[in-house]
Parts: structure tokens; sequence; C-alpha cells
């Protein structure tokens, strides 16, 4: 039976609403590494780690790779950098507050802020 494109989305969203999970995502950014070596760039127990990496996994959102005894973990570069890049303009866009998305009424009222010199924003 084929999946619903909502119950697709509420997977995907459900695997990347967890801090840690996002957190791993951003280490992987830079560069592949094992589990030993994200743990320790995020200061978390490498039980921790291994325990959100699979969901990861799985989702295709990393993949890994067998290098002697330890597995290498990389970034699904094709689809997750896009994604980080949305998240980003979004936040940009709607978020100018950092973390505390704004209606639209809420962001006119910002902007008119903004233009009147009331209120400086700085975008990144």
């Amino acid at each position: 039976m084929k999946q619903s494109l909502a119950e697709t989305c509420y997977v995907f969203f459900k695997v990347l609403a967890n801090p840690t999970r996002l957190a791993i995502l951003e280490a992987l950014r830079e560069k592949p590494r094992s589990v030993n070596e994200i743990a320790e760039s995020l200061k978390q127990e490498q039980s921790m780690i291994s325990h959100n990496l699979e969901p990861l996994e799985e989702c295709g959102f990393v993949s890994s790779q067998r290098k002697e005894r330890q597995r290498i973990y990389s970034l699904n570069k094709e689809t997750v950098e896009p994604l980080f890049k949305l998240f980003a303009y979004h936040s940009q866009k709607y978020c100018p507050t950092r973390g505390k998305c704004l209606s639209q009424k809420g962001l006119r009222a910002l902007r008119r802020k903004e233009a009147s010199g009331q209120l400086k924003v700085t975008h990144e």
C-alpha cells in the first residue's frame, strides 16, 4: 500500500523534531565523523548519539560506511543541505526575532518599526 504524502511528512518531521538529531546533522555538515567524534563534538554520551543516528540513517538523512572497527557517518548532502537552506530562508523571512515566528500582522508591524528606524534587526 502506497504511503500518503501526509504520512511521509509526519515520519520525516518526527525524525527531525529532535534537538540531538538536528545537532548531529549540523555536525556532519562539516565532515563525515565516527560516533565517538560526533559525541565529543556535541558533548554527549556515545550511546545517546548512537541511539539518535539510527532513525537518521533509516530515513536516509545520513549514511554510514565501515572503516576498520568503526562506522563513519556522512550527511546526505543531496537532500539535507537544501533543507537547511530552506529553514534558514524561512527563519530569516518569517522568524526575524530569532526563534519566535510571527504572524503576517506581526511581521508587518516589525517591518514598519524597522523602516521607521525604531528597531534594528540584523539578518544573517
